[in-house]
């Protein structure tokens, strides 16, 4: 049961496998296989992920173009809120991108963008206007978008195994 070992630059002594010296168990890939089909809530939560995304790239945009054509009180603020709204749209679409190739390191931007939607969609809530359905709205895609990232089976087609579920390293 010996591991072959190699030479490192420095003259240490390295497991074999990566070039790093990480080997297979301390970076596990997910337990699915390419073959198997994509959980419907994990593509749904892809879906819900880059909808915020769109959402987040057409707001961007529109305020981009007001403050640039429009007579904002703040030219500079508009034009610099448009280009936040849509740097801010890059979480969610590579987090969208992540869960739809299965890549495990994708459910914590796609949580985080959901935590973050939640305050944003009291506050729409808290407004006398023409905001309270898009509050309403993004409240119930934040909602639903966590439920579906935190289900067991997203867990399991992203090969994210829970506390206690670690293989024993003996």
């Amino acid at each position: 049961m010996g591991e072959e070992v190699a030479d490192t630059p420095r003259g240490g002594r390295r497991p074999d496998g990566y070039p790093s010296g990480v080997s297979a168990e301390q970076n596990p890939t997910p337990q699915t296989s390419a073959a198997e089909p994509r959980p419907a809530r994990l593509t749904a939560a892809a879906a819900l992920a880059g909808l915020e995304a769109l959402a987040l790239i057409g707001g961007g945009v529109w305020m981009l173009v007001l403050g640039l054509t429009g007579s904002p009180d703040d030219r500079q603020q508009a034009v610099t809120g448009g280009i936040t709204l849509i740097v801010l749209a890059l979480l969610p679409l590579l987090a969208a991108r992540g869960l739809l190739l299965r890549r495990s390191w994708s459910r914590g931007p796609a949580v985080i963008t959901q935590i973050m939607a939640l305050p944003v969609a009291y506050n729409l809530l808290q407004a006398d206007s023409i905001a309270i359905p898009g509050g309403i709205a993004l409240a119930v895609v934040a909602v639903a978008a966590l439920v579906l990232l935190v289900n067991p089976a997203t867990t399991r087609a992203l090969g994210i195994r829970g506390p206690g579920n670690a293989t024993d390293r003996k």
